[in-house]
C-alpha cells in the first residue's frame, strides 16, 4: 500500500512507513459525535486511518456546541450529530471514508452490536447504559477489536482501554534505537566493548541486544549485520557481549557502529467490567494530586449509576438535588472509605456530576488528543496504550463553590456548557478577551478552533490577532486542519482566520503575514501591545519566542507558550508577577559539528549531510548569487573591499561559474557533474591519504586514523553501484541530479532519462589523478581556524585583480543572469542531490547511508509533529486561559496554574505547578522591596523635562540619580560636562534621548526605557533598581 509522503510528512517521522500501512489498513467505529466524538475522529482522519463509522442518531442540543465545531445555532434539534458532521470530517482527508452506521437508537443493541466486524477499534465517547458498554467490549473481545470508553464531562474526563489479552507492541516508546561507535572491542571471555566517549553514552540495559556494522578487527566475527548479540550492561561507555568467547581473535576491534535492536512487547489488559471493580494501578498525571484518581473512579462508578438509573442522562447544571444523589451514590461504593471525613473529596464529586453535561472544547481538545493517540496505537501496534483507565481533571479552573441557578441556565447558545461552569459574568469577560496569535501552524490552527467554540474575542469589545508569514504547503494538511487542498500556497494567517470566523461568525480575527521582531514594531509596537489581553506563541523557533516573551514582560502580559515534538508535548504558562517569564530558564544551545570535521573527519551520517548541504548552498545558490553581483555592480572590486577573508574565494568561484566550467548545453552539465564527482569522492580523498597515509602515526606515537577519524576511501565511479544499508543508486543519482541543479541555474532545460545519462558519461574523458604537494590539510580544529585565506605565493588583493581582470566585463553580458536555487528540504530533486552526496560521502568513511526519507528529516532540520499531540497541548494551554481570565469567587494563585509535559507514545502525563519569578531585593524610602523581571519603576507623568525627572526621583524615591542612561547612549551623568548637563535639564526627555542618539521615535511609540544607577540620599548606598518604563506619550 503506497503512502502519500507529500502528505503524511512530518507524521511519518513520528510513526514510521510500517505502522502508516498498518493505520491505512484499519477501520474505526466512532460511537458519540459530540465534542469529544469530533475531535477523535479530526484526529484520526488527518492521521489516514482507512475508513471510520460514525454512530450517532441524536440531535444536536446547545451543550455540544461547546466541543464539536461543526455545529452551529442552527443545527440544534435538526438532523443528527452523525449527519451533519460526516461531510465536513470526509473534506480532511481524501484517502479516509467516513460513513454514518444506519443505528435507529444510542440504546440498541443488537444494531450496535452487528457493527463490530472488520473493526480495529471501538470508541465511544457518550454515556450508555453499563449493561450495553459490557457487551460491546465483550464482542470486541471477540472480534479481537480494541475497545476504548472516554467521557468528558465539564472539566472532568475519563478514559479506559481494553486491547485484549495479546497485545503485541511493535515499538514501546518510539525513541530511535540507542547507536555508538566503538572505541574497542577486546577479544575476552566474554567480550568487552567500550564506546567513544565524546560521542555520549551508550544508553542501553542489561539485557537490550545490538548488531554491529563496519567493524575493523577482530578477524572479521562481527561482519555479519543482522546478527544480534545480547548485553550486559557495565557502565555507561561499556558492556559485555553474553555468552560470546572472542580470545581466539587475532586482534581488537577499533572502529564500527553499534546499533540497537528494538524488540517488540505483549501486553494484557483487563475487560471494562472487571477493571471497574479491581482497576489495579491508576495512572497518574498531576504530582499535586496523588489521591485524585482514586476518587475519580469512584466519582464516575456514582455518575455512571445515576445515569443507569436516569435513561443514560446525567444530571442538569445547578441540579444540586441531582449531584447530591451522585454523591450518596458514591459514599454507598466506597468501600476504600475515600470519602470518609473528606469534604474536599465531597466537593469534587458535586461539581463533576453538576458540570456533567457540560462539553468545552478545551477538555475535548486535550481528551481528543490522547484517546486519538490511542485509537493510532491500536490501529498500528506502535507505542504503548493506555492499560486501564486514566482520568483527568482540571478543576483549578472552577468556582470554589456551585455557582446559583440564575448563573449558570442555558442560554440556547454555544456558550451554554461553558456557562454552566464558570457562569455568565466569566463568559462575558471571555468574549471581550483582546489576544495575539503568534504562529498560523497546527498549533495557531488549534487554538483559534478552541478559541471560536469558547467565545475569545467574539464579544463587543474582543478580538484576535494572528500573524504568520508563510504560506500553505501539502505536508501541513496532515495536521493543520482547518486548511484544505485549495488553500495550498495561499497565507496561513488568512486561512486560519477565515475558516475560524465561519465557525463563530462573531469572532473578530484581524490577519497578518508579517514576522514579529524588532523590524516590524511600527506595526507591533507599544499602541499595539497596549490593546491587549494577552499573548499566545504558536511558533516554531526560540529566538522568536525570547523576543515574544520580552515584550510581554514588558507589557505585562500572560504568555501562553507550547510545542511539540512528535508525540512528546509542552505547555508553559506565563502570568505576570505570578510566574516566571519563558526566558528565564532556557536550554543550552546546540553544539555545532566542527569545521575539520566536516571537511575531512566525518563519522556519523549528520556529518556528511551538513557537509552536503552546505556545498548545495555554496554551488548552487552562492556561485549565482557571486555572478549576479559582479554582472550587476559598476565596481565590483569596491564591493569585495570588506570581505578581506573571502574575497579571493568569491572571485575564483566568479570565473569558475561564469567562464571556466561555464555550459552550454545540457551534456555540458553531465560532464560537469561527472567531473565533480571524481573531484569530490575519489581525488580529494586520494589527495587526504597522500597528506596523512593509513599507517599515519602521531608525534605521541597513535595512529593517525583511530577514534573518531575514520580512514577513509576513495570511490570509484560505478553508475550500477548500490549501497547496501539506503539501497540508492548514489553514482547515478549525483550525476543526474547535480546535472540537472546546473542547468536550472543557466536556464537550460534539463532530463532525468538514464538511458540518455549512460550514452553521454561513455564520452566523458576523465583526468588521472595526481597528488599535490605542499598542499596542507587541517588535521585538527586548532589548525583549520589557522588557515589563512588566498593562494598563499600571492598577495590577496593581486590575485584578486589579475582574476577580475580576466572576466568578462558586465557589459558584454547585457542581459545575462543566473538562477540561484535555495535549497528547499520539500523538493524532491534538491534532497535527491544532498542524499546523493551525502551517502557518497558516507561510503567514503565507512558511515552506513540513509534514505531519501530519513535524509530529509536530518538536512532539512524537521520537527516531527502529528495532530493528537498538538490537539492535546492548545487543550491544556485554553484550560489555563480560564484560569487566567478568572472564575467567579476566587483568587488566582501559583498553584492553580500548570505547566504540562506529556509522551503520548509512553504514556506519560505530567503538570506541575510553574516556578516563581525570582526576586531581587531593595531598600527604597527606607522600606524593603522586592521586586522581579516583571517589575518597572513605571513613569506617566507626560513629557517632563529632565530636570523634572531628576527631582521627581528626588522627592519620590529619596535617590540621587548619578548615571541615566537609553540603550548604549548616557542622557545624564554626575561627571559630564557640567554646561552640557544644564542644557539637557531644561528638555524634555524625549527631546533629550533624540538629541543623543540622532533617530526620531516611530509615531506608535508610547514608552521610553531608562536604565539609572541611584544612591540614597540619607544612607548614599547604591540601590539596585530595574529599569524605568517612561510614558511619554
Amino acid at each position: 500500500m503506497a503512502v502519500d509522503e507529500k502528505l503524511y510528512s512530518r507524521q511519518l517521522y513520528v510513526m514510521g512507513h510500517e505502522a502508516q500501512r498498518r493505520m491505512m489498513a484499519s477501520r474505526v467505529l466512532l460511537i458519540g459525535v459530540s465534542g469529544l466524538g469530533v475531535e477523535i475522529a479530526k484526529n484520526c482522519i488527518l492521521a489516514g486511518v482507512s475508513a471510520i463509522t460514525l454512530c450517532d442518531p441524536e440531535a444536536p442540543n446547545s451543550f455540544d456546541l461547546g466541543g464539536n465545531f461543526y455545529l452551529s445555532e442552527g443545527d440544534i434539534g435538526q438532523s443528527t450529530r452523525a449527519e451533519i458532521c460526516k461531510d465536513k470530517l470526509a473534506e480532511l482527508n481524501q484517502y479516509v471514508a467516513v460513513s454514518v452506521a444506519p443505528v435507529s437508537s444510542l440504546q440498541a443493541k443488537d444494531e450496535i452490536l452487528n457493527l463490530i466486524t472488520d473493526i480495529a477499534c471501538v470508541v465511544i465517547t457518550v454515556p450508555l447504559h453499563s449493561s450495553l458498554l459490557f457487551a460491546i467490549n465483550e464482542k470486541c473481545r471477540e472480534m479481537n477489536s480494541s475497545f476504548i470508553y472516554t467521557l468528558v464531562t465539564g472539566v472532568f474526563s475519563s478514559v479506559f482501554c481494553d486491547f485484549g489479552d495479546a497485545f503485541v507492541v511493535s515499538d514501546k516508546d518510539g525513541e530511535n534505537p540507542a547507536s555508538c561507535q566503538i572505541e574497542s572491542i577486546l577479544p575476552d571471555n566474554p567480550a568487552f566493548v567500550k564506546v567513544l566517549e565524546d560521542l555520549g553514552r551508550h544508553g542501553m540495559e542489561t539485557g537490550d541486544f545490538v548488531t554491529f556494522s563496519r567493524v575493523q578487527g577482530l578477524g572479521g566475527i562481527l561482519d555479519d549485520s543482522t546478527k544480534e548479540y545480547e548485553i550486559k550492561s557495565t557502565g555507561p561507555y561499556t558492556f559485555e557481549l553474553v555468552g560470546c568467547d572472542f580470545t581466539e581473535c587475532p586482534e581488537a576491534a577499533t572502529q564500527g557502529y553499534i546499533t540497537q535492536v528494538k524488540k517488540p512487547v505483549t501486553m494484557s489488559f483487563k475487560s471494562y467490567e472487571e477493571a471497574l471493580e479491581n482497576p489495579g494501578e491508576l495512572m497518574l498525571s498531576d504530582f499535586a494530586k496523588f489521591d485524585r484518581p482514586a476518587l475519580l473512579h469512584l466519582a464516575y462508578k456514582a455518575l455512571a449509576a445515576y445515569a443507569d438509573k436516569n435513561g443514560t442522562e446525567f444530571p442538569q447544571p445547578g441540579d444540586v438535588a441531582a449531584a447530591e444523589e451522585v454523591f450518596e451514590i458514591a459514599k454507598s461504593l466506597d468501600t476504600e472509605s475515600i470519602l470518609e471525613g473528606n469534604e474536599k473529596a465531597k466537593n469534587i464529586i458535586l461539581q463533576l456530576a453538576s458540570g456533567s453535561r457540560s462539553v468545552i472544547s478545551p477538555m475535548c481538545a486535550a481528551l481528543g488528543g490522547i484517546v486519538g493517540q490511542e485509537i493510532l496505537k491500536a490501529c498500528s501496534g506502535k507505542f504503548s496504550p493506555i492499560n486501564g483507565f486514566l482520568y483527568f481533571d482540571a478543576d483549578e479552573c472552577l468556582p470554589d463553590s456551585l455557582l446559583p441557578q440564575a448563573d449558570i441556565s442555558p442560554t440556547n447558545s454555544r456558550y451554554d456548557s461553558q456557562i454552566a461552569l464558570f457562569g455568565k459574568a466569566v463568559q462575558q469577560k471571555i468574549l471581550d478577551l483582546n489576544y495575539f496569535i503568534v504562529g498560523a501552524g497546527a498549533i495557531g490552527c488549534e487554538m483559534l478552533k478552541n478559541w471560536a467554540l469558547m467565545g475569545v474575542g467574539c464579544g463587543p469589545n474582543g478580538k484576535i490577532h494572528i500573524t504568520d508569514m508563510d504560506r500553505i504547503e501539502k505536508s501541513n494538511l496532515s495536521r493543520q486542519f482547518l486548511f484544505r487542498n485549495t488553500d495550498i500556497n495561499e497565507f496561513k494567517s488568512a486561512c486560519a482566520a477565515k475558516a475560524a470566523v465561519t465557525m463563530n461568525s462573531d469572532m473578530k480575527i484581524v490577519p497578518y503575514q508579517e514576522k514579529v521582531c524588532a523590524d516590524t514594531e511600527h506595526l507591533f509596537g507599544d499602541d499595539f501591545y497596549d490593546k491587549l489581553t494577552g499573548v499566545c506563541t504558536a511558533l516554531d523557533n526560540v529566538e522568536a519566542r525570547l523576543y515574544v516573551d520580552q515584550k510581554c514582560l514588558f507589557y505585562r502580559l500572560p504568555m501562553f507558550e507550547s510545542g511539540t515534538l512528535g508525540t512528546k508535548g509542552n505547555t508553559q504558562v506565563v502570568v505576570p508577577h505570578l510566574t516566571e517569564n519563558y526566558g528565564a530558564t532556557r536550554d543550552p544551545p546546540e553544539k555545532s559539528i566542527p569545521v575539520c570535521t566536516l571537511k575531512n573527519f566525518p563519522n556519523q551520517i549528520q556529518h556528511t549531510l551538513q557537509w552536503a548541504r552546505d556545498y548545495f548552498e555554496g554551488e548552487f545558490k552562492q556561485s549565482a548569487e557571486d555572478v549576479n553581483s559582479y554582472l550587476g555592480s559598476s565596481d565590483f572590486s569596491a564591493s569585495l573591499a570588506g570581505q578581506q577573508n573571502t574575497k579571493v574565494d568569491t572571485v575564483r568561484s566568479i570565473r569558475r561559474t561564469l567562464v571556466d566550467e561555464r555550459p552550454k548545453s545540457f551534456e555540458d552539465c553531465i560532464v560537469w557533474a561527472r567531473l565533480k564527482f571524481e573531484d569530490m569522492f575519489n581525488s580529494q580523498i586520494r589527495q587526504l591519504l597522500h597528506n596523512f597515509p593509513e599507517d599515519q602515526v602521531t608525534s605521541s606515537g597513535t595512529k593517525f586514523w583511530s577514534g573518531s577519524k575514520r580512514c577513509p576511501k576513495a570511490v570509484d565511479f560505478d553508475l550500477d553501484a548500490k549501497c547496501e544499508d539506503a539501497g540508492m543508486l548514489n553514482h547515478l543519482d549525483f550525476v543526474v541530479a547535480a546535472a540537472n541543479m546546473r542547468a536550472s541555474m543557466y536556464g537550460i532545460k534539463g532530463r532525468t532519462d538514464e538511458v540518455y545519462f549512460r550514452e553521454v558519461l561513455k564520452s566523458v574523458i576523465v583526468p588521472d589523478f595526481v597528488p599535490k604537494e605542499g598542499v596542507k590539510i587541517a588535521a585538527n580544529e586548532a589548525e583549520a581556524k589557522e588557515d589563512s585565506p588566498g593562494s598563499g605565493d600571492m598577495d590577496v588583493d593581486t590575485e584578486c585583480d589579475q582574476i577580475l581582470a580576466s572576466l568578462p566585463k558586465p557589459s558584454e553580458l547585457a542581459g545575462f543572469k543566473l538562477v540561484p536555487i535555495e535549497f528547499d528540504k520539500d523538493i524532491d530533486d534538491h534532497m535527491l542531490f544532498v542524499t546523493a552526496c551525502s551517502n557518497l560521502r558516507a561510503l567514503n568513511y565507512y558511515i552506513p547511508t540513509e534514505d531519501t526519507h530519513r535524509s530529509r528529516a536530518i538536512a532539512g532540520r524537521i520537527i516531527p509533529a502529528i495532530a493528537t499531540t498538538t490537539a492535546m497541548v492548545t487543550g491544556f494551554i485554553c484550560l489555563d486561559l480560564y484560569k487566567v481570565v478568572g472564575s467567579a469567587q476566587k483568587e488566582l494563585k501559583l498553584e492553580h496554574l500548570k505547566n504540562g509535559f506529556v509522551n503520548l507514545a509512553i504514556p506519560f502525563i505530567t503538570l506541575s505547578e510553574p516556578t516563581a519569578p525570582a526576586k531581587t531585593k531593595a531598600i527604597l524610602k527606607g522600606k524593603e522591596w522586592e521586586w522581579t523581571a516583571w517589575d518597572s519603576l513605571d513613569m506617566n507623568k507626560g513629557d517632563i523635562t529632565l530636570a523634572e525627572f531628576l527631582d521627581f526621583f528626588e522627592k519620590e524615591y529619596n535617590l540621587d540619580i548619578s548615571m541615566l542612561s537609553h540603550g548604549v547612549s548616557i542622557l545624564y551623568s554626575f561627571f559630564a560636562n557640567k554646561k552640557k548637563v544644564e542644557e539637557r535639564k531644561k528638555m524634555k526627555m524625549s527631546e533629550v534621548v533624540t538629541s543623543i542618539t540622532k533617530k526620531e521615535f516611530p509615531p506608535n511609540q508610547l514608552f521610553i526605557i531608562l536604565e539609572l544607577i541611584a544612591n540614597d540620599l540619607e544612607t548614599d548606598e547604591e540601590v539596585e533598581l530595574p529599569y524605568v518604563k517612561f510614558r511619554f506619550r
